[in-house]
């Protein structure tokens, strides 16, 4: 079978529908999967997908290859990817979701759990080969079986996170699929919720379902201002990242977010294990080990901080784009909403949550920054970089994904991205004036390797 091999990113299955992705490879997936499913012995396996117009299409090819395996398939139907998780952690060991997270509205895709842990890199590739040679295995007593999580998703979180009082505050799902349970959710853990386009709609008709970016921040922002709700939270289009609003309108980051995170996990699992990724302020890491922690900086990537967790035993992990993953009274896995149900319970406790969150240690950074390249050219620029990158004492450099250069007040990255044909850059100083050295510094050794290089806003 002829399929495009751009589709296979590094954590999941991507595309454009209906040039790049179509029911036929959708169909010609579920074959591959279930096949080297029933391989491990994985007989179940959990289905889920969010709120794109192709969803539904999709969907059901998916079903219908796994079905045709032998495979007995959970059909969770309209849900987040991390109801399609949480089905894969309490009804089975394996689950797909069909998704296109925060890309455009004609992107759809595959999140694949194989046995308990994210399938990532080669384990796509074998899927590919699989599809591409119709080498599947078919066998009989294949079935499907529609089942609802959210009852159980809902009451496994409000069994498990209390608040120290009750909380207003604004919920905007942009039209994603958390529309359809985060401010029920929240509601239950006793909030009091203004919900923003909470109805799932796959046009995204308001703003695009990506917290990560500042603009699709604003509706948010208006409503702090117009209202008395004394936090935002927003979600992405598939509901495993969460971005956070104060009430002046301040952009609480994922990694200032993770601090408050580890300090209250090391409260109860003194001396853990805590990742993120090099996309990170370098003001986590001591604030993790003043908290009794250890921090273990990893590469970007939400299968792979959740393999090394596993690796580690590690009780909490965070990536930069808005992923963080609980091991700790959770399941390991990224979920916007339960992010955002731990935040809650935390900042409950102080009667001023934009004073606790807007007191978490800060620097001057810029955001995610981009530099488009040709298709397979990121990763031998970076190459490149690793091979020219001298810098004098006391500045320290770290070739575990790109090459981040820290200082002693700041720290500069360079990485290629493993979704888009693009390099990552991002930079940080404790005060201005070491921002932009950094930032010199480093675009200077960017150069020197790419001289066409063009930095640009990050597009995700």
């Amino acid at each position: 079978m002829q399929v495009a091999a751009s589709i296979f990113k590094a954590y999941d299955i991507r595309g454009i529908v209906p040039s790049t992705l179509t029911e036929a490879v959708a169909e010609a997936l579920g074959l591959a999967f279930g096949t080297v499913a029933m391989r491990q012995g994985e007989r179940t396996v959990a289905v889920g997908r969010d709120g794109r117009l192709s969803g539904p299409s999709l969907s059901a090819a998916l079903i219908r290859g796994l079905v045709a395996t032998g495979v007995e398939v959970i059909d969770v139907g309209l849900a987040t990817t991390p109801m399609t998780y949480f089905a894969a952690n309490t009804l089975c060991s394996s689950g797909i979701q069909v998704t296109g997270s925060h890309n455009p509205k004609d992107y759809n895709g595959f999140k694949m759990v194989l046995g308990g842990r994210a399938i990532y890199g080669e384990d796509i590739q074998e899927l590919r080969r699989i599809i591409e040679a119709e080498s599947h295995q078919l066998a009989d007593g294949g079935s499907v079986r529609q089942v609802d999580v959210l009852q159980a998703y809902t009451d496994r979180i409000v069994g498990d996170v209390k608040l120290a009082r009750p909380m207003k505050i604004v919920v905007d799902c942009g039209n994603g699929v958390a529309g359809a349970s985060a401010p029920a959710l929240f509601r239950a853990l006793g909030c009091e919720v203004i919900e923003l386009f909470s109805e799932v709609d796959g046009n995204f008709p308001n703003h695009h379902p990506d917290p990560s970016k500042p603009e699709n921040l604003q509706d948010v922002m208006r409503t702090l201002r117009e209202t008395d709700a004394e936090l935002g939270l927003a979600f992405d289009g598939d509901g495993d990242r969460l971005g956070i609003v104060t009430k002046e309108g301040n952009n609480i980051y994922p990694d200032r977010q993770m601090i408050l995170f580890a300090q209250d996990v090391l409260s109860r699992v003194p001396g853990g294990n805590i990742i993120f990724d090099v996309k990170c302020s370098q003001r986590l890491a001591p604030a993790i080990e003043a908290a009794g922690g250890v921090a273990h900086i990893y590469k970007t990537g939400h299968s792979l901080i959740k393999a090394r967790m596993k690796e580690l035993d590690s009780p909490l992990g965070g990536e930069m784009s808005g992923h963080i993953f609980f091991k700790e009274r959770w399941f390991g896995f990224d979920d916007g909403s339960y992010a955002g149900a731990r935040l809650l319970e935390i900042l409950s406790r102080s009667p001023n949550a934009s004073d606790m969150l807007n007191a978490l240690p800060t620097s001057f950074s810029t955001p995610e920054l981009n530099v488009a390249c040709a298709e397979g050219e990121p990763h031998a620029v970076v190459e490149k970089l690793v091979a020219l990158a001298q810098f004098d004492a006391p500045a320290k450099i770290s070739t575990i994904d790109g090459v981040r250069v820290d200082w002693p007040d700041g720290f500069g990255l360079i990485r290629a991205s493993n979704t888009t044909p693009v390099l990552v850059l991002r930079f940080e100083g404790h005060t201005p004036e070491a921002l932009h050295r950094i930032e010199a510094a480093m675009l200077a050794l960017l150069l020197q390797a790419k001289p066409d290089a063009v930095v640009g806003a990050s597009a995700h």
